[in-house]
């Protein structure tokens, strides 16, 4: 697995950071908060960074999806999330000065940028009223992270796993003209099965039941859900 990224830093080139954290900066917050960052380009399946490691500051997504998960000592991973455009990685970790708690992968070719974690108080400091944007994003971190937990250790059938994690991450799909949502879908089934505790061998099975039964069908790398409300209700069955 990779470890390090396969272009250069570059941090003449901005890219206009978007989320629900940026939109509640004050202009003059959100360009000082750009101005910090250092835009690198990665390859798919590069490590930005592990847990354990010292915290040197926050990454913030700007292009693509990155993998948050966590790992045992025995090799075992649960992968928690999909960081996408706009969210901020790293941040209770560099605010504490506590090493990373989670480990943060490229799912495909993406741009991340990095702030230091010095200029990160810093900016803290220069804009206070930019702590209830950090209160906020902490909390929809926690929520999610709950969210995931409780589908993989409260759910009773591997169905339901699977369906409740595709059912989420067609939020950030697009809509289809009969209603239902299209969305990226090219990761292997054993990394699918990290995010619900379950075998390569039961994800493809109970993918191949979905498509059977027309709850999701595939075209490419692109997944589709005709029904939400089908796969939802097959799941509670």
């Amino acid at each position: 697995m990779a470890s390090t990224f396969t272009t250069s830093s570059s941090s003449s080139t901005q890219v206009q950071p978007a989320g629900e954290f940026f939109n509640k900066l004050t202009p003059a917050a959100l360009q000082d908060f750009q101005s910090m960052q250092f835009p690198s380009s990665y390859a798919a399946n590069v490590v930005i960074f592990s847990e354990k490691d010292p915290a040197q500051g926050v990454y913030v997504v700007l292009e693509g999806e990155v993998k948050v998960s966590i790992n045992s000592s025995d090799g075992r991973r649960l992968s928690l999330a999909i960081a996408r455009k706009g969210e901020i990685l790293g941040m209770a970790s560099a605010l504490a000065g506590s090493p990373y708690d989670v480990t943060a992968e490229t799912l495909y070719p993406a741009k991340v940028a990095h702030i230091g974690r010095r200029d990160f108080l810093n900016f803290l400091t220069r804009h206070p009223e930019a702590y209830q944007a950090v209160i906020e994003e902490l909390s929809r971190s926690v929520t999610r992270a709950c969210d995931q937990l409780r589908t993989v250790g409260l759910s009773a059938t591997a169905p339901e796993k699977l369906a409740r994690l595709l059912l989420d991450w067609s939020d950030s799909g697009q809509a289809t003209e009969c209603g239902g949502r299209r969305f990226r879908f090219s990761m292997t089934h054993e990394e699918i099965g990290e995010f619900i505790g379950a075998s390569r061998e039961t994800v493809t099975r109970t993918l191949s039941n979905f498509r059977h039964r027309r709850l999701v069908d595939f075209k490419g790398s692109m997944m589709t859900i005709p029904s939400r409300s089908a796969l939802a209700n097959y799941a509670h069955a």
